[in-house]
C-alpha cells in the first residue's frame, strides 16, 4: 500500500511540475523578447529622417576687458562689460527632423530653428531644400516646417499612441548627432510622463544615446511608428549619459495639428490659479486622499468663474478625466478644443458638484494679460496660539504699514510666533488671510468659528488662503 501511495505522490509531483513548466513557458511566450537586429527597421525608416542646417545672424560684442579661459569664474562676471560693436556674423547649427506628410511637412524642435535666417533641410539622399516655418510652439519646443519637394518623392512616417508605451519597451532613435547624419541608436523607455520645466511637459525618458544634433529627430517604437521627438539630454559633460528626453507623440501631434491648421497653437483655457493638495490640506478639507487641484483663485470674468467655480474648490474631474494631481490639469485643459463645453466635477464644502464650463483660449488670455487677474471688494486684534500668529482686521493704519494695495477684505497677520505652525508654513507679517477653508474672511469671528468647527470635527489642520506677493495660495496649519 505504501508503495502505491508513494507512486501517487510522485505522480502528483510530476503533474504539478509539468503544470508549472507550462505556465512558465506561457509567460515567457507572452513577454516581448529583444529584437535580433534593428537593421530592417533602420533601413525602412532612415529615408524619413532629415538633417536640418540653420543660419543665424549674431551681433558681435566687443570686450574691453581681458579674456579668460572658457569656464573661468571670471568669465561670467566680465560679460557685463561687453558692448555691441555693430558687426554681425553668421552662425550655423545642425539638428534633425522627420517627414510626416508626402507634401513636405517636417517636424523638428523649436530650439533648432529659432531665430534662424535660413533653414535648409537635407534628405537621406543628400538632396536639400530651403524650408519655411509653418508655425512653432516654444512651450512644448515643437516646430513645423514646409518644403516644396517638386518631383522628389518623400517617405512619411506615422505617429503611434504614446499612451500605449510601457517602461521597458524597446525604442530606436535616428538623427544627426554632431553633424554625423543618419545615426541610429537604440534603448528602452526608462520612464514616462516626465515634467522638466513647463506646465504642458509630457516627456518620455530613454537610455537610447541622444547627443547634440539629435534634437528634433524621431524616437520610434518597434512597429516603426513615432512615439516621440528627441529634445533634450541630462548631462554635465554635454554628451550622452543615458538620460534623454523626447516630447511624447500624443502631445507633438496635438501641437502640430494646430500649427498646420492655424499657424499657431490654440490651447484651451480654464482661468484658474491652482496648487497641489498636500496631506495636510486634504485633511483640513475632510478628504480621504490627497488628489485633485485646489483652486486658489479664479480669473475675473474667466471661463471657470462664469461657470461658478470659487476659491477653495477642489477640481476632481475635467471632461470626465480624473485629476490625480495639480500638474495633470493644465495638460488636459490645453488639449481640449477652445469653445468646447465640458463637465467639471468639484468638491465644495464636502460635497461633489458638477459644473459645465466653456473653455476660452489661452493665447488670447495671455495677450490680454488676463492670466492671474482676480477681483477685489477701529481695528480688532487677536492672538491665535493654536496656529501661531496674531491677526488684525484691516484698517487704514495697517494697510499703510504693510503697503497693502487693492486689498479690501480679509485680516492681516501682524506677527508670527517662532517654531509655530504658521512659521513652518511660511507665513510672515503683512500677509492677508482672505479665506478659511471655503469661507470668505471679513472679520476675526470667521477664524474663531473655523477653529471651533475644526476642533469639533477632530481635524488636525486648518486651511487658510493667504494673499502673497504674486497672487494667493493655500496653506494648511496644524492645530497644536
Amino acid at each position: 500500500m505504501s508503495h502505491i501511495s508513494n507512486c501517487f505522490k510522485n505522480y502528483g509531483l510530476i503533474v504539478s511540475f509539468n503544470i508549472f513548466v507550462l505556465i512558465f513557458s506561457i509567460n515567457l511566450a507572452s513577454a516581448k523578447s529583444a529584437p535580433e537586429s534593428f537593421a530592417d527597421l533602420a533601413e525602412k525608416l532612415s529615408p524619413s529622417v532629415v538633417n536640418i542646417s540653420t543660419t543665424t545672424v549674431i551681433e558681435q560684442r566687443s570686450r574691453e576687458m581681458p579674456s579668460f579661459p572658457p569656464g573661468s569664474p571670471f568669465e561670467d562676471f566680465f560679460k557685463q562689460f561687453e558692448k555691441p560693436n555693430g558687426k554681425k556674423r553668421r552662425a550655423q547649427s545642425l539638428g534633425s527632423g522627420f517627414i510626416i506628410d508626402q507634401t513636405g511637412y517636417i517636424i523638428t524642435n523649436n530650439h533648432v530653428i529659432d531665430n534662424a535666417e535660413k533653414i535648409m533641410v537635407i534628405l537621406y539622399d543628400d538632396t536639400s531644400f530651403e524650408a519655411k516655418v509653418v508655425g512653432k510652439d516654444p512651450k512644448t519646443d515643437v516646430a513645423l516646417l514646409k518644403i516644396e519637394p517638386k518631383k522628389t518623392k518623400l517617405k512619411a512616417v506615422k505617429f503611434a499612441d504614446s499612451n500605449n508605451l510601457r517602461v521597458g519597451d524597446w525604442v530606436m532613435a535616428i538623427g544627426n548627432p554632431f553633424g554625423f547624419g543618419g545615426t541610429v541608436t537604440a534603448g528602452i523607455v526608462s520612464a514616462r510622463g516626465r515634467n522638466l520645466s513647463g506646465s504642458y511637459d509630457d516627456y518620455i525618458q530613454t537610455d537610447a544615446s541622444i547627443n547634440r544634433g539629435n534634437s528634433g529627430g524621431p524616437l520610434f517604437d518597434m512597429n516603426g511608428k513615432v512615439v516621440g521627438i528627441n529634445t533634450a539630454i541630462f548631462s554635465q559633460s554635454g554628451g550622452s549619459v543615458g538620460i534623454g528626453f523626447a516630447v511624447s507623440s500624443n502631445l507633438a501631434k496635438q501641437v502640430t495639428d494646430q500649427l498646420k491648421e492655424f499657424g499657431r497653437t490654440k490651447r484651451g483655457w480654464l482661468g484658474v490659479l491652482i496648487q497641489e493638495i498636500s496631506k495636510e490640506i486634504a485633511d483640513s478639507l475632510g478628504m480621504k486622499t490627497a488628489k485633485g487641484a485646489l483652486v486658489s483663485s479664479a480669473t475675473e470674468g474667466g471661463p471657470a468663474q462664469k461657470a461658478g467655480v470659487k476659491t477653495g474648490d477642489v477640481i476632481l474631474k475635467f471632461n470626465n478625466i480624473e485629476i490625480e494631481n495639480m500638474k495633470e490639469l493644465p495638460k488636459v485643459v490645453a488639449g481640449t478644443p477652445v469653445g468646447k463645453s465640458v463637465p467639471l466635477v468639484i468638491l465644495r464644502s464636502g460635497k461633489e458638484l458638477t459644473l459645465n464650463v466653456t473653455l476660452g483660449e489661452l493665447e488670447l488670455a495671455e495677450k490680454e494679460n488676463l492670466i492671474g487677474k482676480t477681483s477685489s471688494k477701529d481695528a480688532k486684534s487677536k492672538q491665535y496660539d493654536k496656529l501661531g500668529f496674531v491677526a488684525e482686521e484691516l484698517n487704514s493704519k495697517n494697510k499703510s504699514k504693510f503697503k497693502l494695495k487693492n486689498i479690501d477684505k480679509g485680516v492681516v497677520i501682524t506677527s508670527v510666533k517662532d517654531n509655530s505652525s504658521a512659521q513652518d508654513a511660511g507665513l510672515i507679517p503683512g500677509m492677508v488671510i482672505i479665506r478659511v477653508g471655503q469661507i470668505e474672511v471679513n472679520s476675526l469671528k470667521v477664524i474663531d468659528e473655523a477653529i471651533k468647527n475644526a476642533l469639533k470635527q477632530k481635524r488636525k489642520a486648518l486651511l487658510l488662503l493667504v494673499k502673497v506677493e504674486n497672487g494667493s495660495r493655500f496653506v494648511a496649519l496644524e492645530l497644536k
